[in-house]
């Protein structure tokens, strides 16, 4: 595994982390004297675009069969949420929460759910059968099921000892 340090002490790898929530920040450590500039991690985090709504939460378990991801995606219907797999291997779980609209003569009391919209991209393992990805949502959960290629068992043939 190859450590790469960056200019400013953190040490990134390149191994890649499928659970990982960090953004890449190029100027990240740069002594910025205007308070106008932020991270862009922190402006990731707290863009009203993009709100808590953005980190849904993903489970990924493997069988002997397959690779089964459930993503919570409460209130959303299927038409809102989209499942691809890019060339590299990599799936990706997106969609969007509009904000309700607001009628004229409306008073509101409070707002907590989020909007806005969410990725989440995962690095499949080489025995992803990439071609062959099912997707279903039930309940406000996301299932997207990637069959495993077959690991074929070694013929073992018996041999005679004489002597």
């Amino acid at each position: 595994m190859s450590i790469i340090p960056n200019f400013f002490g953190r040490r990134r790898t390149n191994v890649f982390d499928p659970f990982s929530l960090d953004v890449w920040d190029p100027f990240e450590g740069f002594p910025f004297n205007n308070n106008n500039f932020g991270s862009l991690s922190d402006q990731v985090r707290s863009s009203s675009e993009t709100s808590s709504f953005v980190n849904a939460n993903v489970d990924w378990r493997e069988t002997n069969d397959a690779h089964v991801f459930k993503a919570d995606v409460p209130g959303l219907k299927k038409e809102e949420v989209k499942v691809e797999v890019e060339d590299d291997r990599v799936l990706q779980i997106s969609g969007e929460r509009n904000k309700e609209s607001e009628e004229k003569g409306d008073t509101w009391h409070r707002v907590e759910r989020s909007s806005g919209k969410f990725v989440r991209r995962f690095r499949l393992p080489e025995n992803a059968k990439v071609d062959q990805v099912k997707a279903a949502m039930e309940n406000g959960v996301l299932t997207v099921t990637v069959p495993k290629v077959e690991v074929k068992k070694p013929d073992v043939k018996s041999i005679q000892i004489s002597g």
